[in-house]
């Protein structure tokens, strides 16, 4: 039911209520992303930030995974290794589904366009792989606001 959840944009309360499956979302550049963590809460999903603002590089990609996503200490810190951290959460459990709010995320895919490429697809497969699961998984790619000339 969507009246219980706060008013997000249609993509993401469509997820949260269980009328959509969990995918990755793109969210709009004029709402902070914090209302998306929110209203994950709110429906009873855990929820995380990542911030890539600055990042240039995988080895600070994967040091900013492992802190904002908790990562447990077996996390390698390469692309394999992420892939199983996202598809084997028992080192985070939740009742409801999981929310992971990708920011500033636009720099690190224009300075590394490869590396950008690999973490679109271990998102996207853990998505999938948590698709069909009674705690999914959802992605938002929040976009950067347009900053102003002059």
């Amino acid at each position: 039911m969507t009246d219980s959840v706060p008013s997000v944009p249609r993509p993401l309360a469509a997820v949260l209520d269980g009328s959509t499956p969990p995918g990755v979302l793109p969210w709009p550049a004029d709402r902070p992303v914090t209302d998306a963590l929110a209203a994950a809460r709110d429906a009873g999903w855990s929820g995380a930030a990542l911030d890539l603002e600055g990042t240039v590089d995988k080895a600070e990609f994967m040091e900013r995974c492992a802190r904002a996503l908790r990562l447990p200490q077996w996390f390698g810190r390469n692309w394999d290794a992420l892939a199983d951290c996202l598809t084997d959460l028992s080192w985070c459990p939740a009742e409801g589904g999981r929310l992971l709010v990708v920011s500033g995320w636009q720099g690190y895919a224009a300075a590394v366009p490869d590396d950008w490429s690999v973490v679109e697809k271990v998102l996207a497969d853990a998505v999938g792989y948590w698709r069909d699961k009674d705690t999914g998984l959802a992605v938002i790619m929040a976009r950067q606001r347009a900053r102003s000339g002059g």
